[in-house]
C-alpha cells in the first residue's frame, strides 16, 4: 500500500482524508502512483497533471523522504520507504505571491 498525502485543496475536491492509500504495482514510480490516484479519484484528473501532456502542473510539487522529486523522471523508481508504505508520497500545492 502506498501512502499519499494531498494538500487541503485537493483533499476537498476528492472528498478524501489527509492520507490516501493506494495499491500500486511494482515498480513504484511517480507515474504509477499518480495514475492510481487519478483512477481512485477521477475528479483529480487535470488538477495535478495536465490532461494532454501528463506533465506536472506548475504549482504542484512532489516530495518523498525529504527529497523534492518534482523534476525527476516520472518513471524513476520512488525511494524504497515509499514503495514499502513506510513513508508517504507528498503532493504539495506551492504558494506564489509576495
Amino acid at each position: 500500500m502506498i501512502r499519499v498525502e494531498l494538500p487541503p485543496s485537493l483533499r476537498t475536491i476528492a472528498g478524501a482524508g489527509d492520507e490516501v492509500r493506494l495499491d500500486v504495482g511494482a515498480p513504484v514510480t511517480q507515474r504509477r502512483v499518480l495514475d492510481a490516484l487519478e483512477a481512485a479519484y477521477p475528479v483529480l484528473r487535470g488538477t495535478i497533471r495536465d490532461h494532454d501532456t501528463q506533465r506536472r502542473r506548475a504549482f504542484i510539487r512532489f516530495f518523498a523522504c525529504k527529497r523534492d522529486l518534482s523534476h525527476e523522471s516520472p518513471d524513476a523508481p520512488l525511494p524504497e520507504p515509499v514503495a514499502a508504505g513506510e513513508e508517504p508520497y507528498l503532493v504539495i500545492a506551492a504558494i506564489a505571491g509576495g
